[in-house]
């Protein structure tokens, strides 16, 4: 078996052996396995069932390693991702309006779009096309919007009728949780202890107990009669109006600048840039699945670099992870016993962990640096990554035209630019 498993990923081609990818995999399978219960957690606020949410991205997983391993035959993990998951549920179902369903047909059809430009020499041009301060200020206004999230989940952020949000009751057994947990993890964290983001949710999961914000037994049974109503369950009723396509187009947008940054790193990681296009269709076939199976996108994690270290370099090391985390389907039980305090902790540093780009951001150059400000301002504050994304898309041509630097946007530009405009006017018209 070990020889035709050499064979089929060229191991010795690439430096690697039986056992570091196995190895690697199982490490790359602890560093991820949290996104199953925070994935689900988020899916739930957009009114999908808990136990459809950690089917859906479990099988989406397992599916995109399959892609990932036998067509780019690459070590790089595809799960539902951070951020993109928070556009579906905050921005797509909350703000815009769309159903779950509808906003699952969207996922498909920007799944199809960033596979028309996988397979093509779009991808060059479309990036080329948007300012890297916009991209980076896309990853860090989500950053922070996932913090936010994160401490509305934990109870540390609270509404107020008066100024709008406040801090939350410190002494409430939910909050203690919540900080006790983000002390533990962020501990476990910074000092590189493998499976920490793991480690911190079993923990917290542990003081939900203690506390009495879990109750024994809660998680015992689950049905799979739920995600019978959420695979396949796209609906396409909303395709022919304009919020759909601006979501459409949203998703896509953020899916593709996120994934294309992200492949290039980790294919450089194991000295092999040649496999980032493979990388890249195999991203975008398990992107359109996603809404099919019943969940946001797929995104290359930033968790693929721990595989990477541990000496992973083919798509063996993807397979056993995909495997691992399709077996991690018995611990449903155990996954819905979660509390939100104990995946809160998760989304704050992973926040935190994005919010690094706007290092990357000239900020010293006013008409760059003022778009990438807006884009990372509203999208918190409106609690739509869509609408601060369109007000950054918008303010860029202007500020660039204001000081007579029309040739350094890109037409294309123009044109995404206009689109967002009129999703922002739309409602003053209807």
């Amino acid at each position: 078996m070990r020889t035709w498993l050499d064979k089929l990923f060229h191991l010795r081609a690439c430096d690697t052996t039986f056992q570091r990818e196995l190895i690697a995999g199982f490490i790359g399978f602890v560093t991820i396995v949290y996104i199953v219960a925070v994935n689900a957690s988020i899916l739930q606020d957009a009114g999908i069932p808990m136990e459809a949410g950690i089917l859906a991205t479990v099988w989406t997983a397992f599916i995109g390693s399959l892609f990932m391993a036998f067509w780019a035959n690459a070590p790089i993990i595809l799960v539902p991702g951070m951020g993109i998951n928070a556009l579906f549920t905050y921005t797509l179902c909350q703000s815009m309006g769309l159903s779950w369903q509808e906003a699952l047909a969207a996922v498909f059809v920007s799944g199809l779009i960033f596979t028309v430009i996988a397979f093509t020499r779009a991808a060059a041009i479309l990036s080329n096309a948007i300012p890297a301060s916009l991209k980076e200020a896309i990853t860090v206004g989500i950053g922070l919007f996932l913090t936010f999230i994160g401490l509305q989940k934990g109870g540390l952020i609270v509404t107020n009728p008066s100024t709008f949000v406040a801090l939350g009751d410190l002494s409430s057994p939910h909050v203690i949780v919540t900080l006790v947990t983000l002390l533990l993890t962020l501990i476990l964290f910074v000092r590189n202890v493998p499976g920490n983001f793991l480690i911190g949710i079993a923990a917290g999961t542990g003081l939900g107990f203690l506390f009495g914000i879990v109750a024994p037994g809660t998680g015992e049974t689950f049905s799979f009669a739920q995600y019978g109503q959420v695979l396949g369950g796209l609906s396409f009723s909303a395709i022919w109006t304009l919020p759909f396509w601006i979501a459409t187009f949203s998703l896509a947008m953020v899916v593709v600048f996120e994934n294309i940054g992200l492949l290039h790193g980790h294919t450089a990681m194991i000295g092999q840039p040649q496999k980032f296009r493979r990388s890249l269709q195999a991203n975008a076939l398990s992107a359109a699945i996603s809404g099919i199976l019943g969940t946001s996108p797929t995104v290359s994690t930033v968790e693929t670099a721990a595989g990477i270290a541990a000496g992973g370099r083919t798509g063996l090391t993807t397979l056993v992870t995909g495997t691992l985390l399709l077996f991690s389907l018995g611990l449903i039980p155990v996954v819905k016993m979660i509390p939100d305090g104990a995946v809160a902790p998760v989304l704050i540093i992973i926040g935190a962990l994005m919010l690094q780009n706007v290092q990357n951001i000239n900020l010293k150059d006013f008409s760059e640096g003022f778009p990438a400000f807006l884009i990372i301002a509203i999208i918190p504050l409106s609690y739509s990554i869509v609408d601060g994304i369109a007000f950054g898309f918008v303010a860029y041509p202007l500020m660039k035209l204001a000081l007579g630097k029309r040739r350094e946007v890109p037409a294309l530009l123009y044109v995404i630019a206009g689109l967002f405009l009129l999703n922002l006017m739309l409602p003053v018209f209807t």
